[in-house]
């Protein structure tokens, strides 16, 4: 899922049960957070998808954040910076 924030966004609104808490879970754990607690989870393994009655089971989770670093702010970097986090069923990261 890709979500573009234009400028000058300020909250991300939506029902209950849409996935708004999952976007902010998505981006502390790109941005390092290391508690599964605050994750919702009990280990990091948690934010794995376990599969349903349709889908199966994944063996790894993997979010990326895109930021525009077009002022420069981040020296040597380029104009965007991406950061990526991945955790396997064998806590790989």
């Amino acid at each position: 899922t890709r979500f573009d924030f234009a400028a000058g966004i300020t909250g991300v609104v939506g029902p209950n049960g849409s996935g708004k808490s999952n976007v902010v879970d998505a981006l502390k754990w790109i941005l390092g957070d290391q508690s599964a607690k605050s994750l919702r989870g009990k280990e990091m393994t948690d934010v794995i998808f376990n599969g349903s009655a349709s889908r199966p089971a994944l063996s790894f989770a993997e979010a990326t954040i895109v930021l525009d670093n077009s002022p420069g702010t981040l020296e040597g970097r380029g104009a965007e910076v991406a950061i990526t986090r991945r955790v396997d069923r064998g806590g790989e990261r």
